[in-house]
C-alpha cells in the first residue's frame, strides 16, 4: 500500500505542541490585544536572542521584511541593488517597488547561493547603466547561509549595505555566527512552510543599528512619530499580529531541537543518495536549516523522475523552475557579466524531496528506495 507522505508535515509539529499552542492562541484571543499585544514584544526579544541580534522588529510578511530596510535607506530611482536571480521573486520585487533596479548575479553551483565573483561584475554593469549600487541582498537559499565573509568584505570596500535574506536560513550557522545576526539587516519570513513558520503570514527584520531600528519601527506603523497620529515619514502598515506572535512563541521554543532533527534527516538522504544524484553541499563551518532538501538530476530525465515518484506517492517540488532574469516581469533588468549560466542550467535539474524535522525513518527509507528505483529506471531508459 502506498503511504501518505506530506512534502512538509506541519501537522506533526502541531501534534507535538498542540495543547500549549491552543492555550497560547486562546490566551491572546481572550486578552483582546490583537494588534501589537504583549506577545509581539516578547517574541521579538526571543527571536533576537536566538540568533544574537540586537533588535528584532516583527512585520506582516517576509516580503515587507526586505522592503522596510530598503525604505529606511531611502532607495530611489537610479539606485541599484545586487541580488541573485536564482531565488523567489520577493528578493528583487521590493527593489522594483521603490523604483530602483535589481542587478542579477549568478549562483555558486555547489551551494546555490550568490557567487561572490559576480559582485564585481555587477558593479561594472551598474556603472555602464549609470546606476548607483546601494546595497547587496544575499539569500540563504534552501537553509544554508551565504558565504558572508567575502560578501561583507566586498560591501565594506564599496560602501554598500548588506541585507541578509534569511527567510529560509534563519537559525543556520556560518562560521560561529547565527543567521539572523549577519549583515547590516537580516530578514526572515514566518510563512507556514518556512523552518520557523506561523499559522499565516509574518516576517521580521533584525539589526544592530540603533538609527535603522528606530526608523523601521516608525515605517512599519505608517511612519508614526511620537504617536500614531504624528506621522513623520511615509510608511506602510506592516505589523506582526498578536495571534501570530503567540504561535511563534510556541514554535521558537522547539526550533533549536527541530534544526537538530533536520540534520539527521538530511544526513540520511546524503548517505543514501550520493551515488545516484547530485546531493546538497554545506560549506565547512556552516549548518543549514534545510528549509528544502534539493538534489539535481539530469534535465532530460527530471520530468520522468517526478512522475515516477508521484506514482509511488512521493511528492516533489521544483525550487526554482525559472530564474528571475528569465521571468516576464524581470527580463528588463540588468544581469552581471555576460550571463548567468549556472542559474540557467540548474533550474532544469533541481528537485526537492520531502523534508521536515518529523520525517520518520521508515517513511524516509521508503522515499529513498523510491528515488533510487526511479533514477535507475531513468538511467536504463537513456
Amino acid at each position: 500500500m502506498t503511504p501518505k507522505i506530506d512534502f512538509i508535515d506541519l501537522k506533526a509539529q502541531r501534534r507535538r505542541i498542540g495543547q500549549a499552542m491552543d492555550d497560547a492562541i486562546l490566551a491572546a484571543v481572550h486578552e483582546g490585544n490583537y494588534i501589537l499585544g504583549p506577545q509581539v514584544k516578547e517574541f521579538e526579544g526571543k527571536l533576537a536572542a536566538f540568533c544574537g541580534a540586537t533588535h528584532a522588529i516583527g512585520c506582516a510578511n517576509g516580503t515587507d521584511a526586505i522592503a522596510l530596510p530598503l525604505m529606511a535607506l531611502k532607495l530611489r530611482p537610479g539606485d541599484a541593488v545586487i541580488c541573485p536571480s536564482f531565488t523567489f521573486a520577493a528578493t528583487a520585487e521590493v527593489v522594483a517597488w521603490l523604483g530602483a533596479t535589481p542587478i542579477f548575479v549568478d549562483i555558486d553551483e555547489a551551494t546555490y547561493n550568490m557567487d561572490v565573483k559576480g559582485l564585481a561584475q555587477a558593479m561594472v554593469t551598474a556603472a555602464q547603466s549609470s546606476l548607483k549600487v546601494r546595497a547587496v541582498i544575499a539569500v540563504d537559499l534552501f537553509g544554508q547561509p551565504a558565504d558572508y565573509d567575502p560578501i561583507e568584505a566586498f560591501c565594506k570596500e564599496n560602501n554598500l549595505v548588506l541585507i541578509a535574506d534569511s527567510a529560509q536560513g534563519f537559525g543556520g550557522r556560518y562560521k560561529g555566527r547565527v543567521a539572523g545576526s549577519i549583515g547590516d539587516f537580516a530578514t526572515t519570513s514566518f510563512f507556514p512552510a518556512k523552518p520557523l513558520g506561523c499559522y499565516g503570514d509574518g516576517g521580521a527584520i533584525l539589526t544592530a543599528n540603533e538609527e535603522h531600528h528606530a526608523i523601521i519601527r516608525s515605517l512599519h506603523v505608517h511612519g508614526k512619530g511620537t504617536d500614531k497620529y504624528d506621522n513623520v515619514r511615509i510608511g506602510v502598515n506592516s505589523r506582526l499580529d498578536t495571534v501570530q506572535a503567540a504561535v511563534l512563541l510556541q514554535k521558537i521554543a522547539v526550533f533549536a531541537d527541530e534544526i537538530d532533527k533536520r540534520q539527521v534527516v538530511a544526513q540520511r538522504y546524503n548517505d543514501a543518495l550520493s551515488d545516484v544524484a547530485v546531493i546538497p553541499e554545506v560549506m565547512d563551518g556552516c549548518v543549514s536549516t534545510w528549509a528544502q532538501y534539493v538534489v539535481r538530476v539530469d534535465a532530460d530525465k527530471r520530468a520522468g523522475v517526478i512522475e515516477g515518484l508521484k506514482a509511488r506517492g512521493v511528492p516533489t517540488a521544483i525550487y526554482y523552475p525559472k530564474p528571475l532574469h528569465q521571468q516576464t516581469a524581470y527580463k528588463r533588468f540588468p544581469i552581471a557579466g555576460n550571463g548567468l549560466p549556472v542559474s540557467d542550467r540548474v533550474c532544469h535539474e533541481v528537485l526537492a524531496l520531502p523534508m521536515h524535522p518529523y520525517l520518520d525513518g521508515a517513511t524516509q527509507d521508503y522515499i529513498i528506495e523510491a528515488v533510487r528505483d526511479v533514477l535507475k529506471v531513468a538511467a536504463a531508459a537513456a
